[in-house]
């Protein structure tokens, strides 16, 4: 492959910034000099994060292609970089239609009334000679869902190029799910011919030459070339379990793209490609037919024709036929009551409409002013409920602009059950003589796993994709490591250390959407001169009585004896209660205890507080 909400309020409240802080936003990098040229006119750096965040966007920063490399090199010369300036702007993750530099010049433009929202057309070849993509029944197994487009007579220059290219690996990385939900691949028609065939075959039977490779390799081949490629790898698993992996093809055997890894480099496209045919393979049609839109309304207004997509054709198994890109438009109604009300603000329907064109949300009003009718254009996939056209209406008013007002309903917070559990369980243990420390959620391979005498495939952590030090390579599964590394920091103190922690672990989880979950855990330890178990058991049998779970059988907790890597043989057990185990407790192996610098014995005890909710 190629490397392929509405914004947030405007104004300045800082519980605004605060909440976009908290929401994970791409971040869009454009040239500032090039920005201003599209805009049609300079604004001063104040003067830009005020439009930005006026149009519910954040200028993050202000830096250069040499200051980026020079940070990333720890402040050594970046020789050969670019001191353009860079402006580094957060977009909402759901706004796709912002996150690149045309997508964003058009919003800004209409957002000051500059232009007119413009109008994407799908066009059919006036020869009838449109593009064919056939799908074969054997990607269900894989991958099933193909759509496709065709930019006509696009004129790339060095930047724009630089910008397609660029959209597609921010598409992959938000709404593609790292190409898990849909993979981008764009060719240079003229260097193929359809029709084009989508099809699943064993990875002996696919031999191509890959993007930029200078020789055919077979699909397997072509997977192990990869292994150690920095940006590749990371796709492989999407694929390299299946019996067949997914191709397409030209009418002459040419293979344009094995989805989701990497394009064939026959069909590349460059500075100088004229017609662009793009494919978008998807386990999610939803998602594909989106990203396919976004792609085309953004870079058709550099077409001959300006913004309109030549047609595509895709057939099914079985004889279904789509016609690609949708480009669908569709018509809300909302009424002008509904929006004052939710926003607080007293406005004419009139005055509506307009705010709401001016977000690219094309509206007039209808019935005697009774409705405001929002016309959804093909880049708003974000729009699903009135709520959603509303906020744009109050982001195009002006949050600052609202007057406060206390409100009329009477309502009474509560703290999540889980937090509020551990508040409680804070309180009383600092009170039976323990010192709560607040440790990283980030920390080395070796603390979770070579330290404890485990292997780190069997600790299911989440790794960071590319860690700036070695301290911060994964998300902690344990708490016990931060405990223990907070101790060899205070060995000075007098003795005894007891310490406690309750917080969050990260581990793996393939059934979540974003494959990891938190589990809230409690982690004690007691260091000095003798181990101490039983003070840890006591510790065990206090959060216990905390909780209300009586030491039994039936509805209350026990310990077994067990082994673990990080334990004494024959002083560690496992603790099970609500009919699970929960943990363990027991006296450290003194390995364990020398890995981390420290010198004394020292029992430790960490459970899951989750089940006790």
């Amino acid at each position: 492959m190629p490397a392929a909400g509405g914004p947030g309020n405007a104004g300045g409240a800082c519980a605004e910034r605060l909440r976009r802080a908290l929401v994970e936003m791409p971040t869009v990098g454009v040239k500032r000099d090039l920005l201003f040229a599209a805009l049609g006119r300079s604004y001063t750096d104040e003067e830009f994060d005020e439009l930005c965040f006026e149009f519910g966007l954040e200028l993050d920063e202000i830096t250069s292609e040499k200051d980026i490399i020079s940070k990333e090199q720890g402040g050594g010369k970046a020789k050969g970089a670019s001191d353009v300036i860079l402006y580094k702007i957060d977009v909402p993750a759901n706004r796709y239609d912002l996150l690149c530099l045309e997508g964003l010049v058009r919003g800004l433009q209409v957002f000051k009334e500059r232009i007119k929202v413009p109008r994407y057309k799908k066009v059919i070849p006036p020869n009838g000679a449109i593009q064919r993509l056939l799908i074969t029944e054997e990607t269900s197994q894989v991958r099933p869902h193909a759509v496709a487009a065709v930019l006509r007579n696009i004129a790339f220059t060095k930047d724009r190029y630089d910008s397609f290219i660029d959209l597609q690996e921010k598409l992959h990385q938000n709404i593609c799910r790292k190409r898990a939900l849909v993979a981008i691949g764009t060719h240079d028609l003229d260097t193929i011919s359809g029709p084009f065939t989508y099809t699943a075959r064993s990875p002996s039977e696919i031999k191509f030459k890959p993007l930029n490779q200078s020789k055919e390799y077979t699909a397997s081949e072509i997977l192990d070339l990869y292994r150690t490629d920095s940006h590749l790898k990371q796709y492989l698993h999407i694929i390299e379990n299946k019996p067949i992996y997914p191709v397409i093809y030209d009418s002459n055997g040419i293979v344009l793209s094995m989805p989701p890894v990497i394009n064939g480099d026959h069909s590349k496209i460059n500075v100088n490609t004229r017609n662009v045919f793009i494919e978008c393979t998807a386990t999610d049609i939803t998602k594909a037919k989106i990203v396919l839109d976004i792609l085309v309304t953004m870079f058709s207004e550099y077409c001959e024709k300006q913004f309109s997509v030549e047609a595509t054709e895709v057939i099914y198994p079985y004889g279904k036929t789509c016609i690609y890109p949708e480009l669908a438009y569709r018509k809300e109604k909302v009424k002008p009551d509904l929006i004052n009300k939710k926003i607080g603000i007293s406005e004419t329907p009139s005055k509506l409409a307009k705010l709401l064109t001016r977000m690219c949300l094309k509206s007039h009003v209808t019935g005697n002013g009774n409705n405001i009718e929002i016309e959804i254009p093909p880049t708003r996939a974000d729009i699903i409920h009135a709520c959603d056209i509303i906020e744009d209406a109050a982001i195009a008013y002006g949050y600052n602009n609202i007057q406060m007002t206390i409100p009329k309903t009477y309502t009474i917070a509560n703290q999540f059950p889980l937090n509020k559990l551990t508040e409680l369980l804070r309180q009383d243990l600092a009170a039976a003589g323990f010192t709560e420390a607040l440790t990283f959620a980030l920390c080395s391979q070796e603390d979770i796993a070579g330290k404890l005498g485990m292997d780190i495939s069997a600790t299911k952590a989440v790794h960071i994709a590319n860690p700036k030090t070695a301290e911060f390579q994964v998300a902690r599964t344990s708490l016990l490591p931060g405990l223990l590394k907070t101790i060899a920091a205070n060995r000075k103190m007098p003795l005894p250390l007891k310490l406690f922690e309750i917080s969050d672990i990260v581990v793996k989880d393939p059934s979540k959407d974003v494959g990891a979950r938190n589990y809230r855990h409690l982690c004690a330890v007691y260091y000095n001169k003798n181990p101490g178990f039983e003070v840890i058991h006591g510790f065990l049998d206090r959060v216990m009585q905390l909780l209300d779970v009586p030491p039994n059988k039936e509805n209350g907790y026990l310990i077994k004896a067990t082994e673990g890597s990080a334990f004494f043989p024959g002083r560690c057990a496992e603790i099970f209660a609500k009919g699970q185990s929960i943990g363990r407790l027991g006296v450290l192996h003194p390995d364990v205890i020398t890995k981390f610098e420290l010198t004394m014995p020292c029992s430790a005890l960490e459970i899951n507080i989750e089940p006790f909710l």
